[in-house]
């Protein structure tokens, strides 16, 4: 069956420390499909604060979600000829970071060949996208984006690739600054010196949503060959 939506994603392999400790935190693992017990943080509700990004799993967006035009199958097969041209390379370190009131791990040094994989990940499936509607659109509050944002969301349906995109990890929703100064450290020394370790990107995750308002669940992991 078509899953009502699939996201192109990068996440932290099974046996990778940050998968563990990541989805922990945020309450789900997107692998397994499960629940788990998150840490206690005195004073915050860390279920509520981690209620977005635990819907979608522990993940960096490559490509975000959209709706199929030629079902799972054909998409699954772009996304292979897209992950064969693609060779792995070295994620840099991540840390955790204040991005515009959410905490998300971030890179700590540029990497051109991270930002290559996201720009081919929106261009190589784009016929595979169903454009957004008018809700969907709205959603995006398009009046508060700027010029390049908005010319993004109208051809490519977000506002948030090419020049506009980052690398991010998304650990919280956006943050009061009180909430800021308790969950800043506390995520930090809950993940320890996973988001710091050596790790390669080796794999295009294909993240579907079964149903409208389900979580995303992890369906496979396309290999880099290229």
């Amino acid at each position: 069956m078509t899953p009502h939506r699939l996201a192109l994603y990068w996440a932290p392999a099974v046996d990778d420390p940050l998968h563990a400790r990541g989805s922990a935190w945020l309450g789900r693992d997107a692998e397994a499909g499960a629940a788990m017990a998150q840490p206690v943080v005195d004073g915050i509700d860390l279920a509520q604060a981690t209620d977005d990004p635990r819907r979608y799993g522990l993940h960096a967006t490559l490509k975000p979600p959209f709706r199929l035009r030629h079902g799972y199958a054909a998409a699954r097969e772009a996304t292979v000829a897209l992950a064969a041209r693609i060779a792995p390379f070295d994620l840099p370190p991540l840390a955790v970071h204040d991005l515009d009131g959410f905490l998300a791990l971030r890179e700590t040094t540029p990497s051109p060949a991270l930002h290559a994989l996201a720009d081919a990940c929106v261009i190589a499936l784009d016929d595979h996208r169903v454009p957004p509607d008018a809700a969907e659109i709205a959603r995006r509050r398009p009046e508060r984006l700027n010029t390049a944002q908005r010319a993004h969301l109208d051809r490519w349906g977000y506002p948030h690739v090419f020049e506009e995109w980052r690398f991010h990890v998304t650990m919280t929703r956006r943050l009061s600054p009180d909430e800021k100064a308790v969950l800043m450290p506390a995520v930090t020394a809950f993940l320890g010196d996973a988001p710091a370790l050596p790790r390669r990107i080796g794999a295009i995750s294909l993240f579907v949503q079964p149903a409208p308002g389900a979580p995303f669940t992890i369906a496979e992991r396309l290999p880099l060959r290229g």
